[in-house]
């Protein structure tokens, strides 16, 4: 009996190691070791400035992303395809339009279309009357498969992103488990409607903001916790450098507010577990064939930075308390307040603009 028992149980042991050791696994992960992360100490010190947002609720859930009309109503997406319309107060949240996918990334254009990046069904453009149409689904014959943010510039160009091409948004674990550049940085004219790849090689490609001089585009590589500068005019048009590099957190949305700040959100901090996965593909295969509950995980904080033009860290937002509001995807500044989407949240936060 107790040999029975023994074998069973070894049986049991060398299953296990095999399905850990060599299941197969949808993710060919690339070695990378990334800088140590800076403590939260100096630029990056602790606070509860944030602890001050109140929330606005939605009859959903995850709204990612912030955009505001020209009569100051406030927009945001669920991960139903539904797209909400509070009024300027914030009150009498109604379903606007739906999308049929996964809004992300909200901007109006100069028309009065709410240009949105679906991570489902690609860029697309929502008539003031809340008529929905696709502007984009692919480029160079590669189909997007995670739409993710964007800005529109004063000429009209939509700048966004394709945080990967290998795995849609139900899979976003997947992609910085593999930590392989899959992301596309991209732009849309409207008035030729063709769709250009201006970056590769990104790591889950995210946030976009276009400087208020309308010389540069930032575009947030969230695997790598960098934010890039791709160049549109001068002498460097068409090239890209690093704005900063080695962020505490991971940056997922970017916004500028128009005169002298971009406001970023980081939707989690650095997971130190994580970045010495980073360093041993082999081991990250193993945490794959893991229950979800075993892998490196989202957890609860808010944290959001203001850079100035030049890349400095200006002002640093953080609550790291239970009942914070978490999971900060996008910061938007529009008149005198602070406007904050998230994917951990079932409403938009709301805050006043903190004095420097």
């Amino acid at each position: 009996m107790k040999r029975t028992l023994l074998r069973s149980l070894i049986a049991i042991i060398v299953l296990l190691a095999t399905y850990l050791l060599l299941w197969p696994v949808p993710i060919n992960p690339a070695a990378w070791t990334p800088p140590t992360a800076p403590d939260l100490t100096g630029v990056y010190a602790q606070n509860s400035e944030l602890s001050k947002i109140e929330r606005l609720r939605i009859d959903g859930n995850k709204p990612e992303d912030v955009a505001f009309d020209s009569q100051d109503r406030i927009y945001c997406g669920d991960e139903l395809g539904r797209i909400f319309r509070f009024q300027p107060d914030g009150t009498r949240p109604e379903v606007f339009a739906e999308t049929k996918g996964r809004p992300l990334g909200l901007i109006f254009d100069a028309s009065g279309n709410l240009i949105v990046a679906d991570a489902v069904i690609g860029l697309m453009s929502i008539a003031p009357n809340g008529q929905p149409s696709v502007l984009a689904t692919e480029a160079e014959d590669v189909p997007f498969r995670c739409t993710n943010d964007l800005d529109v510039a004063a000429d009209g160009t939509i700048y966004f992103t394709d945080a990967s091409y290998r795995f849609p948004l139900t899979l976003l674990k997947a992609d910085l488990l593999e930590h392989q550049p899959n992301g596309r940085f991209l732009s849309y004219d409207p008035r030729t409607k063709q769709t250009k790849v201006l970056l590769r090689d990104l790591y889950f490609a995210n946030g976009v903001a276009v400087s208020p001089d309308q010389t540069f585009v930032l575009v947030n590589d969230t695997g790598a916790y960098r934010v890039r500068r791709y160049w549109l005019k001068g002498d460097k048009a068409g090239q890209s450098d690093i704005f900063i590099d080695n962020l505490p957190g991971f940056p997922d949305g970017i916004s500028s507010n128009g005169h002298d700040t971009f406001w970023v959100a980081l939707v989690n901090r650095r997971d130190p577990g994580l970045d010495f996965l980073l360093s041993h593909p082999f081991l990250r295969k193993i945490v794959w064939r893991l229950p979800s509950s075993l892998q490196p995980n989202i957890k609860r904080y808010a944290f959001a930075l203001a850079l100035d033009s030049n890349g400095k860290v200006i002002r640093n937002l953080q609550d790291p308390s239970p009942q914070c509001f978490t999971q900060i995807a996008n910061v938007v500044e529009h008149k005198g307040n602070l406007y904050f989407g998230s994917i951990g949240e079932s409403a938009i936060g709301r805050m006043a603009l903190p004095a420097r």
